[in-house]
């Protein structure tokens, strides 16, 4: 009986295809890309600087974005922003600009967003 119990409980609940894996983190660059010719195509991110640390996305608990970026001697630049989830959108917003990405991946190891203008995708890896 606990197997069928089991079984049941690890059944795909009615969620909307929203994923329940809490969104908050840090994220390291990992790749970007888009679709071409109907198919997704990823490369290592180049905005990583060879020899640094990779750049990072951190989303904490208290709605604060705060992306880091490492440039040349791998000097580390922060900016601190905001985010938004509503269901699989995540809105960021650094100074006056915001973008809007679909969530196309989240687990406890990836974040794979899609921007809404742009097409680009970012996976960023915990």
């Amino acid at each position: 009986m606990s197997i069928g119990l089991f079984t049941v409980s690890c059944s795909n609940d009615d969620n909307d295809g929203e994923t329940i894996v809490p969104i908050q983190g840090t994220y390291k660059l990992s790749k970007t890309g888009g679709i071409v010719n109907g198919s997704e195509v990823l490369v290592d991110a180049i905005q990583n600087q060879s020899g640094c640390n990779p750049d990072y996305l951190d989303l904490r608990l208290s709605n604060a974005a705060v992306m880091g970026d490492y440039g040349p001697n791998c000097a580390l630049t922060e900016t601190t922003g905001t985010y938004v989830r509503s269901h699989n959108d995540l809105t960021l917003t650094f100074g006056n600009s915001s973008t809007t990405s679909d969530i196309m991946n989240l687990t406890n190891k990836e974040l794979k967003i899609k921007d809404k203008t742009s097409g680009i995708i970012t996976v960023y890896t915990r």
